[in-house]
């Protein structure tokens, strides 16, 4: 079968590969779809940058180079493994790619998307969801209800990051928001937002490209560039600043910027991944008794509430996702490095 296998730094090749066959507790998937994620690009282009140490078997899979990718993606079920009864053949499913210890103060909590030993399957695995076939734990499935399909299936994974972020924040739908970015989570973070009701919501975002995206899609947006930020927040809360904000740009004008923007009491959210340190001062935080919280992927719970709010048609990818074959993978990252589009699906099977 055709795979995309990362070997190296920046060495990415679709090549053929051997089909892999379900173990006891297992079912083989037909891909349909595959996102390129921001890991993704971490990955290809600096994997010590994105915290992976590929020299190492994994704790968890015990897995090495090389590595098939795709690690947000959906697929049809065909064919099951030994004491499988909870899916069927033919069933249309999203993947909850997350491998975990079990071990760790984390998991012991119940939080396995921070066990200290996290896996995800196409990223740290023995497969992934860019090629036609792969194999996952039949516990790992979430079945697509019929008026969600495999497109919007493959981008349960990325909203789920998004959906956990806003459940993170505590939000109410009368509450007040900034979302500082606007790629894909930051696009998920607005729709989220949308399915629990919130509707003053202001999006920062410095490419007019993202702005039009979005904007398409209904949000309200400002340049925080060559606008002024202060000012439209002051206009969405009345003056009081809004209830949460949302770094999903990664960079620390986003953080010093959406701190500057909560009201007392209100919180920040990280859940873009930074590269960089920067400069923060924790008096900001005593003065107004606000919080910065993390959020990190996603929870099964949260896969579940992303997939029931598709199902209600909250999702549009109108203008945002955009198809690519399996053989343009190493183009369609350069793209998405140079800044170009959104999301890319790349058509596995």
């Amino acid at each position: 079968m055709k795979a995309a296998v990362f070997h190296a730094q920046e060495d990415l090749r679709v090549e053929d590969v051997p089909e892999p066959t379900p173990g006891p507790g297992q079912v083989k998937l037909r891909n349909a779809f595959a996102g390129i994620c921001g890991s993704d690009l971490h990955v290809y282009y600096s994997p010590e940058a994105a915290g992976l140490d590929f020299d190492h078997p994994h704790p968890v899979t015990g897995s090495t180079l090389p590595q098939i990718l795709g690690h947000e993606f959906s697929g049809t079920v065909v064919e099951l493994g030994d004491g499988v009864t909870d899916v069927q053949v033919g069933d249309r499913v999203a993947v909850w790619p997350i491998y975990y210890c079990g071990e760790c103060a984390a998991c012991r909590r119940g939080k396995y998307n921070v066990c200290r030993k996290i896996g995800f399957h196409g990223l740290s695995s023995h497969g992934g969801g860019m090629a036609e076939f792969t194999t996952v734990d039949a516990s790992k499935l979430h079945v697509l209800p019929e008026n969600v399909d495999l497109r919007m299936g493959a981008l349960v994974e990325p909203m789920s990051v998004a959906w956990h972020a806003v459940a993170r924040s505590g939000v109410e739908a009368s509450g007040t928001a900034l979302i500082a970015g606007a790629g894909p989570i930051g696009i998920g973070v607005w729709f989220a937002l949308k399915a629990r009701g919130a509707e003053k919501v202001l999006v920062s975002e410095p490419s007019a490209e993202r702005r039009a995206i979005i904007a398409a899609l209904g949000a309200t947006v400002v340049d925080p560039v060559n606008e002024d930020l202060a000012a439209a927040v002051s206009a969405l809360s009345d003056g009081d600043g809004v209830d949460v904000a949302f770094d999903a740009a990664g960079a620390g004008p986003a953080v010093t910027s959406s701190l500057a923007s909560l009201a007392p009491g209100g919180r920040v959210v990280v859940v873009a991944i930074h590269e960089r340190s920067m400069d923060f001062l924790p008096t900001q935080l005593v003065m107004g008794e606000t919080e910065i919280a993390g959020a990190l992927a996603y929870l099964p719970e949260d896969f579940d509430a992303v997939i029931e709010a598709m199902s209600r048609g909250v999702y549009d990818t109108t203008g945002w996702v955009q198809d690519a074959p399996l053989e343009g993978v190493v183009d369609a990252i350069h793209a998405l490095r140079g800044g170009a589009g959104a999301k890319i699906l790349i058509q596995a099977g």
